[in-house]
């Protein structure tokens, strides 16, 4: 059982005037597709905001509520009102849990205060804040932790620098070498001793 459940029901009506209905009776107009026939559905706006809020909603397998039926889902996007805080509308996937899945994951950088540029009035400065995973979704982590306890002043943090968990990886560094891009850099602030 997910710790997300999206509460939702099935919508006949489509379209722009549709949706615009939905929207005002506080609804968001949604979809879930793969695996089946896509679906269109409605979910309850205020719930959806409120999950939003939580840090692990955007890389964990949710459950899709349709009146009475579990679906187990990832959200694949959400087309946001372009002023407003206003989801317009949320596409779901459905997921087997015998293949695997390609989803963005949260980067948390940790122990960096233990590290000796630290201690030396180092600062650290992420240059990213998710990376693209393919596990199944069983092993699906909530974040991705980056240990930065041996960052050395002047040294970059790659990709490759994770520690995945069993069953993870990620999904750039399966093209190679190359594709593994810096995700965070040590440096002196200005005015600090060397």
């Amino acid at each position: 059982m997910s710790k997300f459940v999206v509460h939702a029901v099935s919508r006949e009506d489509q379209g722009k005037g549709a949706s615009r209905r939905l929207r005002h009776q506080g609804l968001v107009p949604g979809i879930i597709y793969g695996t089946e026939a896509p679906k269109a559905i409605s979910v309850i706006g205020k719930d959806l905001y409120r999950m939003l809020l939580e840090d692990g909603f955007y890389s964990s397998i949710l459950s899709i509520d349709l009146e009475g039926t579990l679906t187990p889902v990832i959200i694949k996007d959400l087309q946001r009102h372009p002023a407003k805080p206003v989801v317009l509308h949320a596409d779901f996937q459905r997921i087997d849990e015998s293949k695997k899945i390609k989803i963005q994951v949260p980067l948390n950088f940790i122990n960096f205060e233990k590290s000796a540029a630290s201690k030396a009035a180092a600062k650290f400065a992420a240059e990213a804040s998710t990376a693209e995973v393919l596990c199944l979704p069983k092993d699906l982590p909530e974040m991705l932790n980056v240990d930065l306890s041996k960052i050395e002043l002047g040294q970059i943090a790659h990709l490759s620098d994770i520690v995945l968990p069993e069953g993870v990886e990620i999904v750039a560094l399966r093209r190679g070498e190359d594709h593994d891009q810096g995700i965070g850099y040590c440096y002196a602030p200005r005015g600090a001793k060397k």
